[in-house]
């Protein structure tokens, strides 16, 4: 990794730090989610911005959070994500993933976990993987980028559960069989497991 990227990381991540922090000094129910939840699970770092899941019911309370710290904040034209600024560095703020919202649940299952020097909840890390999976389709269905993040992942998730609930998927099913084949799972998920994401 060059020095342009270090320069890059750090600076993600010390956007990840003042958002994570602010977030969590307003009490707003959220969790490390994206890239940067798979880094702090141990994953190489691959840092374009910060996303956190939360529940939509706490989206006003994490902007007025992040625009007291100086962030500015948009509503984009998606009806399932916010967005926030720290100059040129993105915070996504995701409360919906494939038409699925995200619950409070799915928040209490986040771990702590230090990350940027800082304690914050983390998606678990079936929750992580359900949330890539989901979302592909004809459009947006890039294995290669995902694969070194799930195989730094794998001992840590579920992945009867990934197959139950990515099930009515053909992108993320047949992304769980290319998984098996290369020996990044030990054998063909069970598709009938329990219990649903979120």
């Amino acid at each position: 990794m060059g020095s342009h990227s270090h320069e890059v990381t750090d600076a993600i991540l010390e956007t990840l730090k003042r958002a994570g922090s602010g977030l969590k000094e307003a009490g707003v129910r959220f969790a490390l989610a994206g890239g940067c939840a798979a880094y702090a699970r141990g994953a190489a770092p691959s840092l374009h911005d910060v996303d956190f899941a939360l529940v939509e019911e706490d989206v006003p309370a994490a902007f007025d959070a992040l625009r007291t710290l100086g962030f500015h904040t948009r509503k984009p034209p998606e009806d399932w994500l916010v967005k926030a600024y720290d100059g040129d560095h993105l915070v996504d703020l995701i409360f919906r993933v494939s038409d699925r919202p995200v619950t409070p649940d799915l928040i209490k299952r986040a771990e702590p976990l230090q990350v940027a020097a800082v304690i914050l909840p983390v998606l678990e890390a079936t929750d992580l993987v359900v949330s890539w999976l989901l979302p592909m389709s004809e459009h947006s269905c890039d294995y290669g980028s995902m694969l070194p993040q799930v195989r730094a992942l794998r001992e840590q998730v579920d992945w009867d559960r990934v197959a139950s609930v990515v099930a009515g998927s053909p992108y993320a099913s047949t992304f769980l069989v290319l998984l098996e084949r290369l020996k990044v799972l030990s054998g063909p998920p069970d598709s009938t497991g329990e219990p649903l994401w979120p």
